[in-house]
């Protein structure tokens, strides 16, 4: 086991407490706009729209707009202030970087492959403080391709120089990152979402931290053929 790649949504970012706190706090900051609409109301309505990223803030702020007949306030305002305010509130997974450094004292390749806009999720990134610890980093948008399309796989094991049945992946959605990945030939590690009750992934987590030891078991060929699965 050579190189551990990650996704990052869901994954190393807490995107759904992200998200909480950076809509939370646009509303506080354009309430002159917004003031006739509860902050409770607009907030959880935005998050609704968002669809956990699924849905890009253009279409998200067009439809808010014409729900509550904000006739002084502009979409394409609204969404450059989402691109350029939106690392301010980046919460990260507990124990993200304490994970990290463990791989990278275990001379671990890391590499992260993530769906969405290259500089958008590159600010995300290093608002998080942990660009340095990558070797790669594939954002689709750069990459002209997006998971589950296992080329982007491929593609960032060929430039980490490893084989996929050297490598292992994680990510918290079933088809674009568990099942995307072991069908380009690499283990796949889901970390739980409460999106799906069950995925049938080579190792479960729940807990960043929990990585390096299934690595290390890895390493030493003395992994259980179950998968680790967290306690209850």
């Amino acid at each position: 086991m050579k190189a551990v790649l990650f996704d990052l949504d869901g994954t190393l970012l807490n995107r759904d407490a992200s998200v909480h706190a950076f809509i939370e706090n646009q509303y506080d900051r354009l309430n002159n706009g917004l003031k006739h609409i509860p902050k409770e109301t607009y907030c959880s309505r935005f998050i609704e729209l968002d669809k956990r990223g699924y849905v890009w803030k253009d279409r998200v702020y067009q439809q808010l707009l014409a729900e509550f007949e904000l006739s002084d306030l502009k979409w394409e305002d609204m969404l450059e202030d989402y691109i350029s305010e939106f690392k301010h509130h980046c919460v990260p997974f507990n124990g993200l970087k304490e994970m990290l450094k463990e791989l990278k004292s275990m001379n671990i390749l890391v590499g992260m492959i993530t769906n969405g806009y290259g500089q958008f999720q590159m600010d995300n990134i290093e608002a998080l403080g942990i660009k340095e610890f990558f070797d790669v980093i594939l954002v689709s948008e750069w990459e002209g391709m997006k998971k589950p399309n296992q080329e982007i796989f491929h593609r960032a094991l060929e430039r980490l120089n490893v084989a996929s049945a050297e490598s292992i992946f994680v990510g918290d959605h079933r088809d674009n990152d568990v099942y995307a990945a072991q069908q380009a030939g690499m283990k796949a590690i889901w970390k739980i979402d409460s999106e799906w009750d069950q995925v049938d992934a080579d190792f479960i987590v729940e807990n960043l931290l929990e990585i390096p030891t299934i690595i290390e078991l890895l390493r030493k060929d003395t992994v259980p053929a179950q998968s680790i699965v967290p306690n209850k």
